[in-house]
């Protein structure tokens, strides 16, 4: 099989579920290709994703390395199975492959819950507040790219639309609602817009409120997909350098707690929808 010019991020992942089973079996690459009938090549290129993988091979892998997790192995099977060729495939060479990856992510999410400190989710965000976003960032950029990264954005939340949606739980701190992307009429519309968001039946909207104190990483944002299985959750987080995922079983353990205490902290649902309210009345 060739290789793939660049394999996505869940293309690497597949690859990184099959390396941590044959780890947990405690073999060697070069102890596993005999058992596996290949070659050492092409166990740690199916390893890192650049080859592909079948889904009856992902099932005889396993099964050599005694993995007894059949939910865990039906999930990575399925994986190896998608032919789809996404939306955002249409943004490929034009915007960075992390922003594709995400949305890859959010397509095959079960659930999704985020905490954003100083802006509001990019699943929330309207038009005119996605616009004034990336209008203030750095280095400045053409106008007609602007609006690609805006259509691009406003296109990641057709995710909340589609049937059989993610439950989704996102908390919001205080300064994301009145930090003022736009200025106050710009800001005051997007209030009204997570208002409105908060009725649908999969969005849960906490505020987490100044008056709740400092917590633990409480100056980034967390962004939290869970997966078919959880082995296969990913974690996600913006950089000024750029978007990174996490996928070890320590890291996402801490970010689970991380939002676990920031949700402790946050306003109820109802409370949160009174605070936002109060906010946008005060612009």
């Amino acid at each position: 099989m060739p290789p793939r010019k660049e394999p996505t991020a869940r293309q690497r992942r597949l690859g990184s579920e099959l390396r941590k089973i044959r780890q947990r079996a405690g073999l060697s690459i070069a102890e596993a290709a005999p058992m596996l009938a290949t070659d050492r090549t092409t166990v740690s290129n199916t390893e890192s994703g650049r080859f592909g993988v079948s889904p009856e091979r992902v099932r005889t892998w396993a099964e050599r390395y005694e993995c007894a997790d059949s939910a865990y192995v039906d999930a990575l099977a399925a994986m190896a199975a998608e032919r789809i060729n996404g939306w955002w495939e249409d943004y490929r060479g034009e915007l960075p492959e992390a922003a594709l990856d995400l949305a890859e992510l959010e397509h095959h999410a079960v659930a999704i819950r985020s905490m954003q400190i100083m802006h509001m989710p990019g699943l929330l965000q309207n038009e005119n507040y996605g616009r004034a976003m990336f209008s203030e960032s750095a280095p400045v950029r053409s106008p007609a790219r602007q609006r690609r990264l805006v259509s691009f954005r406003l296109k990641r939340r057709d995710v909340l639309d589609r049937k059989n949606p993610p439950d989704c739980t996102f908390l919001i701190h205080e300064a994301a609602l009145r930090m003022a992307f736009g200025g106050p009429e710009v800001l005051r519309g997007q209030l009204r817009s997570l208002l409105e968001e908060s009725e649908r039946d999969n969005v849960t909207i906490q505020v987490v409120p100044f008056a709740a104190g400092g917590f633990s990483h409480a100056i980034s944002s967390a962004y939290y997909v869970y997966g078919p299985v959880q082995q296969l959750d990913t974690g996600q987080t913006d950089t000024p350098t750029g978007s990174s995922f996490v996928d070890s079983e320590l890291r996402l353990a801490n970010w689970c707690a991380l939002l676990d205490d920031a949700e402790k902290r946050a306003l109820s649902p109802e409370s949160s929808r009174g605070f936002i309210e109060d906010v946008a009345k005060r612009l």
